[in-house]
């Protein structure tokens, strides 16, 4: 079942990069901008990150919490956080348990892989209702963060 705008969203309970336990109902009372990518250190996902890492204080002036998923390991995530100077969360789905809540998840991808996030993107608002949502088909697109940024900006 896919997430529609104007439900609640699926809580979960993720590792980020620095091994802590992060759940989305930590920022309630906060927008969050959940970023779903199939894997870190291609150059894509790079690039979509990066756009968040540099455009940052635009998340912040809209009272969002930017939140990378995928499912690599912690370890993983950990390096590509520290290589790419990401100045947000990026947490690990290793079980793919979230990416399938949100029905996001590549069952089958390139190289025979299993279980890979499609890239998507959630606004979840400050009371935990999805206000936007995109799951992209191909790997190769990025999210229209025009639209991302024109609906943080109305939510405040």
């Amino acid at each position: 079942m896919s997430i529609s705008i104007g439900q609640q969203a699926p809580d979960f309970s993720l590792f980020d990069s620095d091994k802590n336990k992060v759940s989305l109902a930590d920022f309630r009372g906060k927008n969050v901008l959940l970023l779903f990518f199939p894997q870190a250190f291609t150059g894509v996902c790079t690039k979509e990150l990066c756009s968040i890492r540099d455009d940052i204080s635009r998340y912040n002036n809209a009272h969002a919490q930017a939140l990378g998923i995928s499912v690599d390991s912690v370890f993983t995530l950990g390096k590509f956080k520290e290589e790419q100077q990401y100045n947000f969360p990026l947490l690990s789905d290793f079980n793919k348990e979230t990416s399938r809540s949100y029905s996001t998840i590549y069952e089958d991808w390139i190289l025979d892989m299993k279980g890979v996030s499609k890239r998507s993107a959630f606004i979840i608002d400050k009371d935990g209702i999805v206000q936007y949502a995109e799951v992209l088909e191909s790997a190769g697109d990025l999210p229209n963060f025009e639209a991302i940024n024109a609906k943080l900006a109305a939510l405040n």
